[in-house]
This record gives structure tokens, sequence and C-alpha cells, in this order.
């Protein structure tokens, strides 16, 4: 067996996506973006076993103050990802202590880990090295069914928003990155409008760059009325998944924008062959309104949970009691790290 923390450069990384099922937020290039987002290092975690492996992406960030660093998803569902089944206790049992170690010897306290709802894992073997806390569900669209079957599964709320939009002489263009700053604006007025952190104001340099770095897998759809777009999603298409980076229409009464790129991206994808459509949950994974507003779009729900890995018990409770000591460091459930 081996194990190591791989840079994006390392020919295992490339070499275990070429064996496992994944998405796009496994793919080096993605990672490497948004680390500098976060400000830290691209990092996987890298297991191997009788020729069967394990990738979880890794963005690895200093503590301040310390000389210690800890660990978290890059943005979106990049969890734990293996061609061994979930079942496979004789892989995962030393798949998991490795993954714990290994960090440790790195000088890693934590790791905050987002699973993937549609990429199973091993939860109850994945508990035993940390906590696996249950958030909310998240939406996927099947685009195998017809189009008849996806849009009687579109709440009639949701249609009729649709078809108004349509009426109203509303259009969808994909791949017009010429337009990606305009939406740009729209995207970042929403923001400012909801109070978001300034992680999410992803810029046209990002978005551009990250376009650049995985090309035809990554597209834009933008709303239009007339001349002015009106708003946008980003989106991925990796190995027949779809699935929602970032999204944003400008708010107006009776304009539905919004509902309508799902509609027209939903079926542009179907065409092109993906086979299912995951448009994520909630703020923060609940079933808040944003998820029941995209709950309009499909019956298909998938559990979204996170895995908190305490990988150096002594100095996670040193840094809980420093700089948080009303926090209980035994409780991983609530915020994660608790030292942030």
């Amino acid at each position: 067996m081996t194990a190591s923390l791989l840079d994006p450069a390392a020919r295992e990384w490339k070499e275990t996506l070429q064996h496992v099922g994944h998405d796009m937020y496994h793919v080096p290039d993605y990672v490497v973006l948004d680390a500098r987002l976060y400000g830290g290092t691209p990092a996987a975690f890298w297991y191997e076993q009788n020729g069967r492996r394990l990738l979880i992406p890794l963005i690895l960030r200093e503590i301040p103050g310390s000389d210690l660093r800890d660990a978290l998803s890059p943005y979106g569902y990049p969890g734990p990802v293996s061609d061994a089944v979930p079942g496979d206790a004789a892989f995962w049992e030393p798949a998991c202590t490795r993954f714990v170690d290994t960090l440790r010897g790195e000088g890693v306290v934590s790791a905050f880990i987002r699973m993937h709802p549609l990429l199973n894992a091993p939860s109850p073997t994945l508990e035993r090295f940390g906590a696996m806390v249950h958030h909310g569900e998240t939406v996927s669209m099947d685009l195998t069914v017809s189009l008849e079957q996806m849009w009687k599964q579109t709440r009639s709320d949701h249609r009729n928003h649709i078809n108004r939009a349509r009426r109203a002489g509303t259009r969808v263009v994909f791949d017009d990155w010429d337009r990606l700053g305009e939406w740009v604006e729209v995207y970042h007025d929403n923001m400012r409008r909801v109070g978001a952190t300034s992680y999410y104001f992803f810029t046209t340099e990002h978005l551009t760059a990250l376009h650049d770095a995985v090309g035809d897998r990554m597209h834009l759809a933008v709303a239009m009325e007339g001349d002015e777009v009106v708003g946008g999603n980003t989106f991925f298409e990796y190995d027949g998944i779809a699935t929602g980076y970032v999204s944003s229409t400008r708010r107006a009464p009776k304009r539905y924008a919004d509902e309508l790129l799902y509609d027209e991206v939903r079926r542009w994808c179907k065409q092109r062959g993906a086979r299912v459509f995951h448009l994520g949950g909630g703020k923060g994974g609940c079933n808040d309104s944003l998820f029941t507003y995209k709950a309009g779009f499909s019956p298909s729900r998938h559990p979204f949970h996170t895995w908190r890995v305490v990988a150096d018990p002594g100095a996670y409770a040193r840094l809980v009691h420093e700089r948080r000591p009303d926090a209980d460091p035994a409780d991983l459930t609530t915020t994660f790290p608790s030292y942030r």
C-alpha cells in the first residue's frame, strides 16, 4: 500500500482519475484555481492498495499564528473517489488510517471534506475516522428520461414562468463568452444584495482562467432580453454529469429568466448526451427556500454530508482552547474547525 499528498502535477493524480468515477471538482486544474481563491495550496491525498485507488482533493491552508495547517475541500462537491466498492472494508479501513496519519505527518491538524451526493462513499467506515454530518439534500435532474417526462416532473409554477419568459421573448444563448463580463456584473449585484462573503465574488478573470484551463467542459448560458444580459449560468459538463457552478439573474417583477435558464440548460445538456444535471441544494446544504425552488424541477434527491476529520487531536484541542475557549473541541458537528 502507498499513501501520499500529491502535487497537482503528479502523475498519480491524473492516472487515478482515469480509473475512478469522478466529477470536475476532482480535476487538478480546478483545484489549483480554487486554491488561489482560498489563499491555500492545492493538493490531493492519494492511496493505492493492490491496484485499487483513492483520491481526495484538498486545499491546505496555514493556520495563522502557528506552524500548523488545516485542509478543506475545494468549492463544490469533491468528496473521496475510489474504484474500491463502498463495502470493501479491507480497503477503506487502512485507507482512512493512512489518510489521518499522512495529514498529521504533514502538520495538518484537521480536514473538512464536502461529500459528493451522486458518488457513493462508505459512510459507516468514514464515520469511524471523523464526524459525518448530514446537512440536507441536493436535487438532480434525470436527463435520460424524455423531454415530455422532464416537463411533467417540473412544478406547475415553474412551467408557467418558463412559458411566460418565452412569450416575453427572453432567449438563452450558449457559450458566447464575450458576454461573460456583462453577466458577472449581474452576478455581483446579486452577491451584494444577499451579503455574500468576498469568496463568492468570482471575477471575470477567475472564470476566464477556469474556462481556459478546462476548455469545453465548462459552459456559459446567458439569458437575453433584447440586447441586455439579464441572467446566466456557468456550469460544467463532465463524464455524463452536468453540474451548476454559479448562476444569477437580475431581479425584476415578472421576470422569469432563472427558470428559463434551468430548462434550456437541461435540454441542451440532454441533447449532448449528459445523463444527469446536478443542481445542488440550499444555502449551506440546508433544505431552505433555495432548495425548495430547485426541488420544483425534479423529484430526484440525494443526501449531502460533510466529513470532519481531526488528524492531530492534541493540537486541535489546544487551538480550540486558545482561540475559542467557549467551544467544545470534542463536538465536530457545529462550526468546523472550531478554532477558525
